[in-house]
């Protein structure tokens, strides 16, 4: 391992401590108590679901970044939510190697991701998200599943609460021609994903099984840029990561990343593609 690289070797289904979400949820509840309102009535104020701010309560789900900085405003906790939340750790649903890349991801103001494995985890479905999962070698348990199709969808939020960061997702026409999880499931993907391309930060193109050799033969590209401009890399594989700060790494993956989209189908190209993809399901 090096400077610029930090990798671990953790299986994705490892189990991590909840007691610091439990601690979260039970000083959040306790301020929203304070502040006299119900989950019901409280919800909407923070622009989630009573479902989730229960979840969070109970030490369930991770609380996403926005959802705290708007109940601090709402509740006027004086800090100490943030607080609490420093120390939070993710549940056994979020890969313990993830969570660095993913704290960022919350604070990106670009995101671009190449995909020739599988429709990447921002733009999954529940139904694939589950499909996906329940293929998992060695087999997960019922409630293993549960935490992982949770914490996939959870990260979601990225795509509609930041509107100024610009999501680029380039994907290999074979993933979406497999039928995952059989038909329906795969239908209601492709439908997803033409809905998820509306808004204007969200660009999507598909990389075409005629293009042959492309500029990414390797594996799959995640890059990010900070609010500070700096910019990391990660990439995946079976049960490792890599997180990459190293800029003659990043330089050459931006190269790369830079040749797919003009190699790809452009987006209206790619909106024609999925709807031919969906009418063939």
């Amino acid at each position: 391992m090096t400077d610029s690289t930090i990798s671990t070797e953790q299986t994705i289904n490892e189990p991590e401590p909840s007691d610091s979400l439990k601690a979260f949820g039970a000083a959040h509840k306790a301020f929203r108590r304070r502040a006299g309102y119900t989950q019901e009535q409280y919800a909407p104020l923070v622009q989630y679901q009573p479902g989730t701010v229960a979840s969070i309560e109970q030490g369930r789900r991770f609380p996403p970044r926005v959802f705290v900085e708007r109940a601090e405003e709402v509740l006027d906790a004086f800090g100490v939510l943030k607080g609490v939340y420093k120390h939070a750790t993710r549940e056994k649903g979020l890969a313990s190697w993830f969570r660095q890349w993913a704290e960022l991801e919350e604070q990106a103001i670009s995101l671009y991701t190449f995909e020739n494995r599988l429709v990447p985890g921002l733009l999954q479905t529940e139904g694939y998200a589950r499909a996906i999962f329940g293929e998992r070698v060695p087999m997960l348990s019922d409630s293993e599943i549960e935490a992982m199709v949770t914490a996939r969808v959870d990260r979601q939020f990225l795509l509609n609460d930041r509107p100024n960061t610009a999501f680029s997702f380039i994907v290999e026409e074979h993933v979406l021609r497999r039928e995952t999880g059989g038909s329906d499931f795969m239908r209601e993907q492709i439908e997803h994903l033409l809905e998820a391309r509306g808004p204007r930060n969200v660009e999507l193109q598909v990389m075409p099984t005629s293009r042959g050799a492309h500029a990414s033969m390797d594996g799959p590209i995640q890059l990010l840029e900070t609010p500070e401009n700096e910019w990391f890399a990660y990439s995946e594989g079976q049960e490792n990561s890599q997180f990459i700060v190293d800029p003659k790494k990043i330089s050459m993956l931006h190269m790369r990343y830079a040749k797919l989209r003009s190699q790809a189908l452009t987006p209206d190209d790619t909106r024609s593609l999925l709807e031919r993809i969906r009418g063939a399901l």
